[in-house]
């Protein structure tokens, strides 16, 4: 196969957030939209974002998960040493970020949710953020892989064989 620009592309460092509830389920939100949707059905994720330049991760991931969810009532459980990377396909590449990046390399971490869902605004989120997500649910861990878009999939497997002791 040819070698072409996405080869030499970087990825977008990104961090995930896994949040379980009292009964050991998880947050997922239905994405709005986006390049990387392809169908209803795998329109499901755990909150995620970029990180800013210099920005801590952990602090990152305390600010995406409030201007997606508005949830600040947590508690950190653990994370993944690791970056975990996921490649978008190569036919959105040019749309998602403006085709500078080939895919997310991603920095895990798992959180109980120790508040009131009432908190939990994700139409009008903290900041004034446009809406990531339409809906929510709280979803047993081992659901996650065959709700998550195709090729993240190996990612969100990772993140529920790693943090599935945290159920």
């Amino acid at each position: 196969m040819a070698h072409d620009k996405y080869d030499d592309l970087p990825y977008r460092a990104c961090v995930g957030m896994m949040v379980l509830n009292r009964d050991g389920h998880v947050f997922i939100g239905r994405r709005a939209n986006g390049p990387e949707h392809v169908d209803a059905i795998h329109s499901w994720q755990m909150p995620q974002g970029g990180v800013d330049d210099g920005e801590d991760l952990y602090e990152a991931a305390l600010r995406e998960l409030l201007e997606e969810t508005s949830i600040r009532s947590i508690a950190k459980l653990g994370e993944i040493d690791e970056w975990l990377t996921y490649d978008i396909p190569r036919q959105i590449a040019g749309r998602a970020w403006k085709g500078k990046y080939r895919g997310q390399k991603q920095k895990w971490f798992a959180f109980r949710f120790t508040g009131n869902e009432n908190e939990i605004n994700i139409l009008h989120p903290v900041g004034g953020h446009k809406p990531e997500f339409v809906e929510w649910r709280w979803e047993p861990m081992r659901n996650l892989p065959s709700l998550i878009i195709p090729f993240k999939r190996p990612v969100y497997e990772t993140v529920v064989r790693e943090f599935s002791r945290f159920v």
